[in-house]
């Protein structure tokens, strides 16, 4: 802030101080102080982080995140100065992304370790208006169905401990562009994963693979970018996924999982016995074939793990295929690679961490209000969907004592007598380095503690870390045998 002298000089003063948010949440909100030029903004990002994180019966709207009247109330000055603050400051929503990063990074408790995954995802909500950025009749995994809506690709890490949101991009239909799906601002869906991939890799996140479903698994040239990149993956694959072949071979993944030699627990074949661990105390037998096949094999680019409940009736709700370039320990593509190699069980257990995201993360996103914004242009919606990762991400920053220091896999070999921890020193990007020695649906918090006024907000984070740890991989894990 600047003070005018006469003469034109000009001397710097204090910036005047935000009236506070309740107890830890106003050290994390100071941390972002700098990237606000005004006192109204400082305000506004601690009022519009409050509305995120309090519980409430209603969508977090502006008037709800302002505490008015849902239609009266939204011409009041609290609810107007958010809308101010989403669609006319001058916040750069990309700085605060990067400072949220960089306070996640700064505690060893919840920093990116190299065992852990970066996942690609998307999701889309229910929005009308032809007047709003990105809308579009698409499918909305919000919602289950093809509908008019906005669709967001995320990039995020995890490993069994914890997970949080790196970056968020939104896509933008076709028609939004005048040259349609040939303009070469137009970008897929597979396109903004890679971009976002690209990104973490800048930033220097560590991780073991990108782990992706059935949208990436088929889509090839995001196999080929990263395989051009030498990133790992493991992307899931369609269950009919096929390739040519002749006539008297299987070509199709699920028909290679059918022909493996079954014949029960006590005569797997070629079957290997899993065992998947659960935060909340349960476990499951799993089984993992490694598939020798024309497409896919230990001695070619990819390999392809069928990980299922039954391999004698491969159930579809709990049966995965899963295509990835991490080789086999003990091949030649492991000797000639330079990316770490990764058994069964290793290929399983990332594809796991990715149901855990899949089954609280969107839940938890729905809790802090991510569709709930009633703005149209772009830089708004940015705006808002930063706020909301804001939101999820103080609540891991504010609750680190929750976090083990290190957590044991949540997928291991059946015949294991003891499972060293998850590797987390493998180098950025899944590289080789010298080495040292699927989820419960989520117990998501109905309500906050009791508990009135603002201090609610930290209160409601703790009730939602709850729900998110309830579903969490197991931070231990016991063989099966």
């Amino acid at each position: 802030m600047f003070q005018w002298r006469r003469g034109g000089d000009a001397a710097m003063t204090k910036r005047l101080p935000a009236d506070p948010a309740p107890g830890p949440l106003e050290e994390y909100a100071a941390r972002f102080d700098d990237l606000f030029d005004t006192l109204a903004g400082r305000q506004a990002f601690r009022r519009y982080l409050e509305g995120l994180l309090l519980p409430a019966e209603r969508n977090k709207t502006l008037t709800a995140l302002a505490n008015t009247e849902p239609a009266v109330g939204a011409q009041r000055r609290e609810a107007q100065g958010l809308q101010w603050f989403l669609s006319e400051s001058t916040w750069d929503p990309e700085e605060v992304n990067r400072r949220r990063v960089e306070i996640m990074l700064e505690d060893q408790r919840s920093a990116p370790t190299a065992g852990g995954a970066l996942v690609v995802d998307e999701t889309g909500d229910r929005k009308d208006g032809r007047a709003t950025a990105h809308v579009g009749r698409q499918y909305l995994g919000g919602i289950g169905k093809i509908d008019d809506g906005v669709v967001s690709v995320s990039s995020l890490w995890v490993d069994e401990r914890v997970y949080y949101p790196l970056e968020v991009e939104p896509y933008t239909p076709a028609h939004h562009f005048e040259e349609g799906k040939s303009d070469p601002e137009f970008r897929t869906k597979p396109q903004i994963a890679l971009e976002l991939v690209e990104r973490a890799v800048a930033m220097g996140i560590p991780f073991r693979a990108v782990v992706g479903d059935i949208l990436y698994g088929e889509h090839r040239k995001f196999k080929e970018g990263l395989e051009d990149r030498e990133t790992p993956y493991v992307l899931s694959l369609k269950p009919s996924h096929a390739w040519w072949h002749p006539v008297e071979e299987v070509g199709w993944v699920e028909g290679v999982a059918q022909a493996a030699h079954w014949n029960g627990p006590d005569d797997p074949g070629d079957w290997v016995e899993l065992e998947r661990s659960f935060r909340d105390g349960h476990k499951e037998v799993w089984w993992a074939l490694e598939a020798e096949c024309r497409a896919f094999g230990t001695e070619n680019d990819s390999r392809m793990v069928a990980a299922t409940t039954d391999p004698a009736t491969l159930p579809p709700l709990t049966s995965w295929y899963l295509a990835t370039n991490l080789p086999a320990p003990g091949s030649k593509k492991a000797e000639e690679s330079r990316l770490e190699p990764a058994d069964l069980a290793g290929v399983v257990r990332l594809y796991a961490l990715r149901n855990w995201i899949e089954q609280s993360y969107k839940q938890v996103k729905n809790s802090l209000g991510w569709s709930h914004y009633q703005v149209r242009k772009d830089i708004s919606i940015r705006r808002h969907w930063q706020m909301v990762c804001l939101a999820f991400t103080f609540c891991w920053w504010e609750s680190a004592d929750f976090l083990e220091d290190e957590a044991s896999p949540g997928v291991v070999l059946g015949d294991e007598k003891h499972i060293p921890a998850a590797d987390t020193r493998t180098a950025e990007g899944g590289k080789k380095e010298p080495r040292a020695a699927g989820a419960t649906m989520p117990l998501m918090a109905a309500r906050a503690a009791e508990g009135e006024g603002v201090a609610g907000a930290v209160r409601n984070a703790h009730a939602l870390l709850e729900g998110v740890l309830g579903s969490a991989p197991a931070s231990g894990a016991e063989s099966a045998a």
